[in-house]
């Protein structure tokens, strides 16, 4: 031995976009790749940031593994550092394999030269004791993190490194990881939809406030909302006959039914008309005067759910609506998508009339800033922001709600002086 140790520095090229953007696949690999070349992996740690590139480090026993990946330009920066008798190189060619890389070079360097160093007396009996205490118990520590974010700010959740659900389709990618801190959350376009722990702070706001103050929905629609949550809510009310739900990726139909049992639970409900389609066609197509309440249950408005936050399609809803119908569709974060969240006010009051359009608030953890919109626009006289208060207090008694309560559904309506003045602007 003539050095400490053995330093490979990387940079792969022409690597596969996707994969570089993937950091369940990039942790699964560089593990593999440590314990393929003899390593002892002590802990791993990966960040995936939405929506470009991985940063992660693999610490073995020998030393550490380490990566930051640049999907956009299909490559990855890699230092693969070792001590004693592992062969990194075992590790590199691992590597190359799995990220697809095309071109590559490697620089490798001995680290700590033993002929430019001088040994320290110390008390080495001592250190092997207190090293005794500290053994490595054979199954190692992930600390793999998903993060959601924009250019300002980023909501990042660890989860187990493992993915229970991952499929594309033509249009989005569809996943489910476990988080340790809000359980199985499903995720679309490596964005959060909704996490076990806090999604009923969604659900059951987009439905039962225009539920109670209608007071009589007999026929629904729903657009999107393919993890079930909006129909799982909607089927606790009595007067409900049925509600048609159009979803356009079954994808995610199928990914909660698999690994999401309490949001998925009534997809077979007798009331429930479940179709995989295009909700904007579905829409235009309705006849008029077809619905009591239509619920918008959609995503950020990119991919396919853009259209959703069109004039068009909001004056189709209108439609199809009847006389004293009620239109509550999902409308983004005053901080975090203030100009979309502004926009869609105006668009609806335009349609609706100004003193037609509400918008309630509430807390939600997982959605970026905390804090996330419905706007509620009325065709006739109903006024969503009212409620009889026995009413709804049976129901939430009656329903063990979560987060939806009587005292809540006027309060949800008081909005901030700094949103009022975004709105009024």
């Amino acid at each position: 031995m003539t050095a400490l140790g053995n330093h490979i520095i990387v940079e792969y090229m022409g690597c596969i976009p996707e994969i570089m953007n993937d950091v369940s696949v990039i942790e699964e690999a560089m593990v593999t790749g440590a314990e393929i070349a003899g390593a002892t992996v002590i802990n791993s740690t990966f960040h995936h940031f939405s929506p470009y590139g991985v940063s992660g480090v693999v610490v073995i026993q020998e030393s550490h593994l380490a990566i930051h990946t640049w999907p956009e330009y299909g490559y990855a920066a890699v230092d693969l550092f070792t001590c004693g008798e592992m062969d990194a190189w075992i590790s590199f060619d691992h590597l190359k394999k799995v990220f697809g890389a095309k071109n590559y070079s490697a620089l490798e360097m001995r680290r700590g030269a033993l002929n430019l160093l001088n040994r320290v007396d110390f008390d080495m009996h001592s250190m092997r004791e207190e090293a005794k205490k500290h053994v490595n118990p054979g199954k190692y520590t992930r600390n793999v993190w998903f993060t959601d974010k924009d250019d300002n700010q980023a909501l990042s959740l660890r989860h187990t490194g493992e993915v229970l659900y991952d499929k594309d389709s033509d249009i989005q990618k569809v996943r489910v990881i476990d988080t340790y801190g809000y359980g199985k959350t499903l995720t679309i376009d490596n964005m959060f939809m909704c996490t076990e722990t806090d999604e009923a702070h969604y659900h059951e706001m987009i439905s039962h406030p225009a539920m109670l103050s209608h007071g009589n929905v007999k026929r629904a629609l729903v657009i999107g909302g393919g993890d079930g949550g909006t129909i799982r809510e909607l089927v606790k009310h009595p007067s409900l006959e049925k509600v048609d739900m159009v979803e356009i990726d079954a994808n995610v139909v199928e990914a909660s039914k698999l690994h999401l049992p309490t949001l998925s639970s009534a997809f077979d409900h007798p009331k429930v008309n479940l179709q995989i389609a295009d909700g904007i066609k579905f829409v235009n197509d309705a006849a008029p005067g077809t619905y009591d309440l239509i619920i918008v249950d959609g995503s950020d408005p990119v991919g396919p759910a853009e259209g959703l936050f069109s004039a068009k399609f909001y004056e189709a809803c209108k439609k199809a609506l009847n006389d004293n119908g009620l239109l509550v569709t999902q409308g983004e974060s005053p901080m975090f998508n203030h100009e979309v969240f502004a926009e869609l006010n105006t668009c609806l009051k335009g349609i609706f009339g100004k003193d037609s359009v509400n918008t309630l608030l509430f807390h939600i953890p997982t959605y970026p800033s905390g804090i996330w919109s419905f706007q509620i626009a009325s065709k006739g006289n109903i006024n969503p922001t009212k409620v009889k208060e026995d009413l709804a207090g049976d129901f939430e008694k009656n329903n063990a709600l979560k987060y939806y309560s009587s005292a809540l559904h006027g309060a949800a309506f008081i909005l901030p002086n700094y949103i009022k003045k975004m709105l009024n602007e």
